[in-house]
């Protein structure tokens, strides 16, 4: 029986959420019966090393990688008409915002994405894909650039947190045969905004190996990295330096922790664009010994399992992957009351669930790490539970078969 051929798209492989879930996807899947082509827009990005083997990379197309690549690269490489679609897909979004009061950027990605696809090349040459799969939106390049029988678009995004032009997006999201959505959680918010699209939805959570993390756990000593005084308790976070995430307010949480006679050391690990804010915050909280920013790591695992306990402070989240991960070591979990919370963990069973109002976060890590009988029975839940999941590939062999 001839093996089913399934294409797979990204924009870049750098350290995120949605990145590293795409990982577990490509790992999860039976190369023995699926063929499987990746085509990331940009060959950039701390992961591009982690591909599995058995998985064929598509070249990378130049024309492709400038989508979201400088505006000076692009031009470089000649490519004006790109430049100019770019430029007026910024015209256009700004207007829009200035007609709709619209104060949040996540609808630029399909201003930029209706007006640069229909200037790059089909992908047609690869041939007929019995899947293809948009791994993050905006979803225009699989619709109009290749060739399937069935194609699905992922939504890794909170809805209900970020403001789009839902008429725009919809003429994307309705010509997909399914939209595969990773929690219960971001379907409800997801269909709010596009409740025609309820037929269309599959619930395909976050693939991961426990096996992998607790291998990629022990590949190394970051115990002088993460150095702290006996009787120190260590936290830690990773994610992207972003408004979502919230770091920003962590100097304060910490503050406030410390305030409470807990002695304790705030360990980041990430990147992104609020790093300048973050530590701003940590000088004017007088932070500096307590909030220790790691940077960028392409194996976060060890030092998760190095902290004493895992907090996930969001503003929002569609499913974080790292909240699973944190569990899969074993290590007790903290997040704020983000909209989707209640998707991550179970409160009081598995993880605790804190209030966003930073006043009420820093109460409520003091009071868990001082209640070290609850972090233990959360320990010994997660011992006896899997919280692997790479059963849920499953669901995208089925539909290539209905």
């Amino acid at each position: 029986m001839a093996k089913l051929h399934i294409f797979i798209s990204i924009h870049y492989l750098e350290i995120g959420g949605a990145e590293r879930s795409l990982l577990g996807v490509l790992k999860a899947i039976d190369t023995s019966k699926y063929d499987v082509d990746l085509f990331v827009y940009q060959h950039i990005g701390e992961f591009m090393s982690l591909l599995p083997t058995n998985i064929h990379l598509l070249k990378e197309h130049k024309r492709y990688a400038s989508i979201e690549a400088s505006m000076k690269r692009v031009l470089i490489r000649g490519y004006v008409d790109i430049i100019l679609a770019r430029f007026w897909a910024k015209w256009k979004y700004y207007k829009y915002m200035k007609e709709t009061g619209c104060t949040e950027g996540s609808s630029i990605f399909q201003y930029v994405a209706d007006t640069v696809t229909p200037l790059l090349s089909s992908l047609y040459k690869y041939g007929e894909y019995d899947l293809a799969i948009s791994f993050l939106t905006p979803h225009n390049i699989v619709l109009d650039k290749v060739k399937a029988k069935k194609k699905i678009a992922w939504i890794h995004t909170d809805y209900s947190t970020i403001q789009v032009n839902a008429l725009q997006e919809l003429k994307v999201w309705e010509r997909y045969d399914y939209i595969a959505s990773i929690s219960e959680e971001v379907t409800t918010a997801f269909l709010k905004t596009f409740p025609s699209l309820k037929g269309k939805i599959v619930l395909i959570e976050n693939i991961l190996s426990s096996a992998f993390v607790r291998e990629q756990a022990i590949q190394q000593d970051v115990s002088k990295e993460m150095e702290t005084e006996k009787g120190v308790v260590k936290l830690c976070s990773v994610g992207r330096f972003t408004y979502p995430k919230n770091f920003d307010n962590v100097p304060l949480i910490c503050k406030k922790i410390v305030e409470r006679g807990v002695e304790v050391k705030w360990f980041i690990i990430g990147y992104g664009g609020d790093e300048k804010l973050i530590k701003k915050r940590i000088r004017e909280c007088g932070m500096e010994q307590y909030v220790i920013l790691l940077g960028k790591k392409v194996n976060p695992y060890p030092y998760m399992k190095a902290c004493d306990i895992y907090v996930q402070p969001s503003r929002y989240e569609g499913k974080t992957v790292t909240v699973r991960e944190a569990q899969i070591l074993y290590k007790p979990v903290v997040i704020t009351n983000f909209p989707t919370a209640k998707s991550q963990l179970q409160d009081g069973v598995d993880g605790l669930i804190v209030p966003l109002d930073n006043d009420l976060a820093a109460k409520g890590i003091a009071n868990f790490i001082k209640n070290v009988s609850l972090q233990q029975r959360f320990i010994e839940y997660m011992q006896t539970h899997d919280y692997g999941n790479e059963k849920e590939v499953k669901k995208i062999y089925a539909l290539m078969e209905e």
